[in-house]
This record gives C-alpha cells, sequence and structure tokens, in this order.
C-alpha cells in the first residue's frame, strides 16, 4: 500500500505559506531538541491501553499530535494539551473505530489498533496515510495480530479485527517480523500486553522509539522485556494502571540541528540529547571531518573545522544509518569535497528533494535508490518545493549554507514533524521568516 499526501503540483498550488530564508550566515548559541515525534504518536496510541488517565509529558506541538489527538477524541476520549504536556481520559472509550479523513492524514494513527483491540476485543481501522516516500504496507501487523488469535479482515479499505468467544483476551503468541518494521514491532507489542500468556517477538525493531513505547507501557504495569534487542518478550497482564511519563528528545530532529551546524560552519550547542541514540549521525559527521563533542550528559556540540569531504552512507534499521537523516546528509554533501554515495534500503521513493536541491546549483545524480553527490564550492538560493517531512529539513539546511535568498513551499509537510523549527534558528542567528499566502 503506497501512503498518501499531497502531490507537488497539488502542494504548489495550494494556499500556503512559506519560509523565506538568507543564507550563508554563521550560527551560533545552543537548540532546545523538542520531544520525539515518533515517540509522542506511539506513546498517545498506547495509551488506549490504560483503563484510567494518563499524563505524557515532552510532547512537541506538531500538526502530526494535534491529528494524534483528534483521533483519540473520535474514540471516546478526553484530551487535554498544555504546552508539552497532554491529559488523557482514557475511561470511556466509545467507539473502536478511527474516522477515514483522520487516518488517512496520518499514518501513526494505525497502531491504535492493536491496543484497542487488547482493551475491547474490537478495532476499526482505515489503512494509513502519512508521507508518500514509498510503500509501507500493515501485512506484518496483521499477520502478527492473527498470531495472537484475532480475527482481521480488510475489505474496502478498512481493516477489521477482533477476538472471537468469550474470554475477550489475546492469546501469546512467538511471532518472527520478516523484517524489523517499527510499526509492526509497536502495534503487536501494545496488543500483546493484555494478552493471555507470553509473547515472543522475533526479529523486532530495535529504534529507541520502540523502547521509548516499551518504558511507557512498564510504566503502567506491563512486562515487558528485551525492548532495543531484537528478541521482546511479553507477559500478558489483566489491567494496566494510570501513569506520568516523559517522552524521549528527538533524535532526528538534534541530529538536523547537528547539520546545520555543520553546513554553516559554525559551534552550536544542541540539547537535551542522548548522545547514544545518535551514534551512526555523529559517527559520518566526525568522518566527514566535523567533530561532535559531549558537552555534558545529554548535551552536544558541533566543532566543525573548516572544509568538509565526501563520504558513503547506506540507510539502515537502528543501529545503522537512520533513513530519517538520508535527505539532510545529502544537503550537507552537496557543499562537501569530493564525491559522496547515499543507497537508500529503506523506502523506495524517498529521493523526491534531490530535484529541489538541484535547482540550488547541488551536483547531484541518481541510479536507481543510489544517489552519487559531487561537492560544489556554493548552493544558491532558489525557489523550491517540499515534497515530504524530511526534504523540507534537507532544503531549509541547504538555503541556510547557500548564497542568497531562498524561499521553501509545501510547509504542511515540515509541520508535521518540527516544531517552531524557523523560531529555534533564529535564535542561532539564522535569517529565515515564515510568510503566509493570502
Amino acid at each position: 500500500m503506497s501512503a498518501l499526501s499531497l502531490s507537488a503540483s497539488e502542494a504548489a498550488t495550494a494556499p500556503a505559506s512559506f519560509l523565506e530564508i538568507v543564507g550563508n550566515r554563521p550560527l551560533s548559541g545552543t537548540v532546545h531538541v523538542s520531544g520525539a515525534k515518533n515517540s509522542a504518536l506511539v506513546v498517545m496510541a498506547g495509551a488506549l491501553l490504560c483503563p484510567d488517565q494518563c499524563r505524557i509529558r515532552n510532547v512537541p506541538q506538531l500538526a502530526d499530535v494535534g491529528r494524534m489527538l483528534e483521533i483519540l477524541e473520535a474514540l471516546g476520549v478526553k484530551t487535554q494539551q498544555q504546552g508539552d504536556c497532554i491529559d488523557l481520559d482514557l475511561r470511556d472509550l466509545s467507539s473502536p473505530a478511527a474516522p477515514y479523513e483522520l487516518v488517512n492524514q496520518l499514518r501513526a494513527s494505525f497502531f491504535a489498533i492493536g491496543p484497542l483491540l487488547a482493551r475491547v476485543g474490537v478495532a476499526r481501522m482505515p489503512l494509513p496515510g502519512g508521507c508518500n516516500i514509498g510503500a509501507r504496507p500493515v501485512d506484518l501487523h496483521v499477520r502478527g495480530l492473527r498470531a495472537l488469535g484475532a480475527h482481521v479482515q480488510i475489505e474496502h479499505g478498512i481493516v477489521s479485527a477482533a477476538i472471537p468467544g468469550s474470554r475477550r483476551r489475546l492469546q501469546g503468541a512467538r511471532i518472527y517480523l520478516d523484517c524489523p518494521s517499527v510499526g509492526a514491532t509497536e502495534t503487536l507489542m501494545m496488543a500483546a500486553v493484555l494478552a493471555e500468556g507470553e509473547t515472543i517477538l522475533e526479529n523486532a525493531a530495535q529504534e529507541p522509539e520502540v523502547v521509548d513505547l516499551a518504558n511507557f507501557c512498564r510504566a503502567m504495569g506491563a512486562r515487558i522485556r528485551g525492548a532495543g534487542t531484537n528478541t521482546i518478550s511479553i507477559q500478558g497482564v489483566e489491567r494496566l494502571h494510570t501513569a506520568d511519563y516523559a517522552i524521549i528528545p528527538d533524535r532526528i530532529e538534534a541530529g538536523t540541528f547537528l547539520i546545520a551546524g555543520a553546513i554553516t560552519n559554525s559551534v552550536i550547542n544542541v540539547a537535551p540529547v542522548i548522545p547514544d541514540h545518535l551514534s551512526a549521525t555523529i559517527a559520518k559527521l566526525e568522518e566527514m571531518g566535523c567533530p561532535i563533542v559531549q558537552t555534558s550528559s545529554n548535551e552536544l556540540q558541533t566543532q566543525p573545522q573548516g572544509s568538509l569531504r565526501g563520504v558513503d552512507l547506506r540507510t539502515l534499521p537502528y543501529p545503522g544509518f537512520p533513513t530519517d537523516m538520508q535527505a539532510q546528509f545529502m544537503a550537507l554533501m552537496s557543499i562537501c569535497e569530493g564525491d559522496s554515495v547515499i543507497t537508500e534500503t529503506v523506502f523506495e521513493n524517498r529521493m523526491q528533494h534531490v530535484a529541489e536541491l538541484q535547482r540550488m546549483g547541488a551536483d547531484i545524480r541518481l541510479q536507481g535508490n543510489t544517489a552519487i553527490v559531487r561537492g560544489v564550492p556554493q548552493l544558491s538560493g532558489a525557489p523550491v518545493l517540499a515534497t515530504d517531512l524530511r526534504a523540507s529539513a534537507a532544503l531549509i539546511l541547504a538555503a541556510l549554507a547557500a548564497e542568497g535568498k531562498t524561499q521553501i513551499s509545501g510547509l504542511q509537510h515540515l509541520d508535521r514533524g518540527y516544531e517552531n523549527i524557523e523560531e529555534k534558528l533564529r535564535k542561532l542567528g539564522a535569517d529565515i521568516k515564515r510568510f503566509t499566502a493570502e
């Protein structure tokens, strides 16, 4: 199933905001990293397992978070948001079905099928949408839920799942995932939390966001071992309880700001971070010639040494190099000395930003899922269009280093995943403004 979003032509003609960036300016100071978007969304879905109230802290204020709140409200959850804190009253779920028009905008909303099914015995979820970066099928979710004893049908774009019989509990099972899908790992881990007996997930995703979800479930009383490894064991419990939980810092946002320091040859501090979550990003930046220094337990500093050199990278599941950092590194490689080679192995349609970087003077050749980037001395400002969330960040980074003025449209993608990014960059010294089209 291909994820859905606005096409480039639709986004270009829709009334929208745009960013204007005057580049080639040094940055300095400390930038604050928000809570992890991908953790916040799945933890909000995971809260459906709780028959009481939950408080989730360090939640970024993003368009995607707003959509997830709307989905929870449609299911009967009472929500209250104040700053980065969300209170959820989950005592009265009134519907096991999420509306198509909301789920179609947010792929992460599909993860609610696992906790809904485990909690109330039935769930109806439209097939999901999100960024148009390639096929992200739900077959692993469906196969795993069936292994746990659910009856699952897909008709007319709706996934319907139910627990048969009178016991109304899923049954523990050993499940091998054909690939270490983050979404399937999270869906099945949540479903198994209230199952009868033990569930073993093999070839599970190891991303920090999976660990964060497991820690949240444990805070509610779940019994989960092995999160962060390729084998996760879940011993089902009959009931969970209320929890007060803080989301981890966003490693992709942190990595984006580290590149902002490297691409502008600037010393900036990035905090709070969990350095271990950024190992692959840090290693590539240092290989390129930009040392990253840990100045405290949760702060990193860029210390660029002048010109950077090209490197090769291949995207892989965690702990490999993250696909969500591929576009940002391509922007940086565009001004490095020599050639770089990027091989994208996770999503087949995640090179749409190449054409926009080329408009700014980047020398990039595409061969299938491989991009060959030959560094140029200087990028130049141009009108460009963001085609997905991480592409929007890559264009901002390129604009920060470019000579002249860049206008970036398609900000509906940016606002899905970066909280107040222009304000954060402005505090570092960037010349960046947002304009709203009439």
